[in-house]
């Protein structure tokens, strides 16, 4: 189902019929992927004076608590809110949802006891391009992604300067598939977060990190157009779904 869409000034052709889903699902298990050292989510039946809300069990339907942390969970998109005292909502945040994207692979450097992704990395890879989003895949990506604990795994992050050098392309929305863009323990220090969304600047409202996607290995290095969608949460975060379209 070939479609063409304009963004800003940019007539693109894309296929409907052939999304590319880059999140991953949150699921009720131990085996869900799980960061920020808490608990794997819940999804429960309701139980009403004896009454349980489940179709097994007898009931006409199925109606189920949910209990889980966006940022710890799954795939999820946050806004400046994530760490300035001024309240910001995600919902209000992101205005738009269809982007220009690029994909890119890094495998991180080793610097000490960290991997990290520097600016020379993220320059390289990107080019000439100008894109509105940024996917960085990182390497090894096997499926292990989707159910890995990474609490006290000292993993990838993005180092200052190279949360810079993606503000200063322009990119307003950010995409990785590891817990967070910054060091696990730093002390609060969250560089790479308060690099990019400009804190000690003019903070930039309407750009967007999303952390825990995962992009399969078919699907390339290159160019392509960003769908966003997030759940209408007024929080800091939300459970999101990004998917990717090829450019025809």
């Amino acid at each position: 189902m070939l479609t063409t869409i304009q963004i800003k000034s940019k007539r693109i052709k894309i296929d409907l019929s052939k999304p590319l889903d880059i999140s991953m699902p949150l699921r009720a298990l131990k085996s869900n992927v799980n960061a920020w050292y808490i608990d794997e989510p819940k999804i429960t039946a309701v139980e009403l004076d004896g009454w349980v809300a489940s179709v097994k069990q007898g009931a006409a339907i199925n109606f189920n608590n949910i209990q889980f942390n966006p940022h710890a969970h799954g795939t999820h998109t946050e806004c400046v809110g994530h760490i300035t005292e001024k309240t910001y909502s995600i919902n209000k945040c992101l205005k738009r949802f269809m982007f220009t994207a690029q994909v890119i692979t890094v495998a991180a450097e080793v610097a000490g006891e960290d991997k990290i992704i520097s600016k020379t990395q993220i320059q390289y890879l990107l080019k000439r391009k100008n894109p509105e989003a940024l996917v960085i895949r990182t390497m090894p990506n096997t499926k292990d992604k989707k159910s890995k604990q990474y609490s006290h795994t000292n993993w990838p992050y993005l180092t200052e300067e190279a949360a810079v050098f993606i503000r200063e392309k322009g990119i307003k929305h950010l995409l990785i598939d590891l817990p967070s863009v910054d060091k696990e323990k730093d002390d609060g220090q969250l560089l790479a977060h308060k690099a990019f969304w400009n804190v000690n600047g003019e903070i930039r409202k309407d750009a967007t990190i999303t952390e825990f996607i995962y992009v399969p290995n078919k699907v390339e290095d290159g160019s392509y157009i960003l769908n966003l969608q997030i759940a209408p949460f007024d929080n800091d975060a939300t459970p999101s779904k990004p998917v990717l379209y090829k450019i025809e």
